[in-house]
């Protein structure tokens, strides 16, 4: 996968910038504001708003009430799901992708469970949830050419490590619609240092990222800095997970970490083109 950014360094730098200018977020939509401030929301989840600033990044996306939306593995807290649900509730519809139902992992069985019994059993709140499973490509996340919008969240890494990136990416270009959005976000490595392929501190390059959504088939439409850490120094023992909300160092420079808070993220936002 590595070669896939043969040639693309210098290019590249010029694109995201031009991107990132030519990209501007929709205004602001009422209603998804006040589904961000509702205290219906799980406090630990609204508590990371700060760094996670879901109004602005749903703007950036261009999702709306009417919208055909996929979140990837939105995992048992549903952080996404409790806005993007009741968001879509009416008009739209909310897809989530869950884990393999065929998985043994423990954890993984667990996470499906915790979300059905708080999103699927709840649908005066939440709606009709649609749940499909994602595992790479094995499955239909969506109906083929269906979705308006395919979301993922810091989720990369975790496909680099297991060897089916190229796979993922592949499944997101098969169930959106023409003219639909891929939106990404990522913990950012530096660019200065060579992609682990594996990604084993969590870190993923920008332009790794960009490479992966166009050999998929993906047009880059552009970047916005919204969930930038400039404190964000991506140089620790246990990777990206010594920062909040894990921790994984424990009472080791807790209060190092507090005070940089989450990771340094690109968001980036890919259309699928017409045939």
């Amino acid at each position: 996968m590595i070669t896939i950014l043969r040639g693309l360094g210098f290019a590249l730098a010029g694109v995201l910038a031009a991107g990132l200018c030519a990209a501007s977020a929709q205004a602001a939509d009422p209603t998804l504001a006040a589904l961000v401030a509702s205290s219906d929301r799980s406090p630990a989840n609204s508590a990371r708003d700060a760094f996670r600033h879901p109004e602005a990044t749903l703007s950036f996306f261009g999702v709306k009430p009417d919208s055909v939306v996929v979140e990837i593995l939105p995992g048992s807290s549903g952080y996404w799901t409790e806005i993007l649900a009741p968001y879509l509730k009416e008009r739209g519809r909310y897809i989530a992708a869950v884990g393999d139902p065929q998985s043994t992992s423990e954890e993984a069985q667990k996470d499906i469970a915790a979300f059905n019994a708080k999103f699927v059993a709840a649908p005066e709140r939440y709606g009709g949830v649609q749940v499909t499973s994602f595992n790479g490509d094995a499955y239909p996340i969506a109906a083929p050419g269906s979705a308006d919008f395919v979301l993922t969240f810091r989720n990369i890494h975790n496909w680099m490590a297991a060897g089916d990136a190229p796979a993922a990416f592949a499944a997101f270009f098969k169930s959106l619609k023409p003219g639909g959005v891929l939106g990404v976000e990522e913990h950012r490595a530096r660019s200065d240092q060579p992609q682990d392929p594996l990604a084993k501190s969590g870190y993923v390059r920008e332009d790794f990222a960009v490479a992966l959504a166009e050999a998929a088939g993906f047009k880059f439409v552009g970047a916005s800095e919204i969930n930038a850490n400039p404190k964000d120094t991506k140089d620790y023992s246990v990777g990206v997970w010594a920062l909040p909300p894990t921790y994984r160092l424990k009472d080791i420079d807790h209060e190092k970490y507090a005070a940089i808070g989450e990771s340094d993220r690109f968001t980036l936002k890919f259309v699928k083109p017409a045939p």
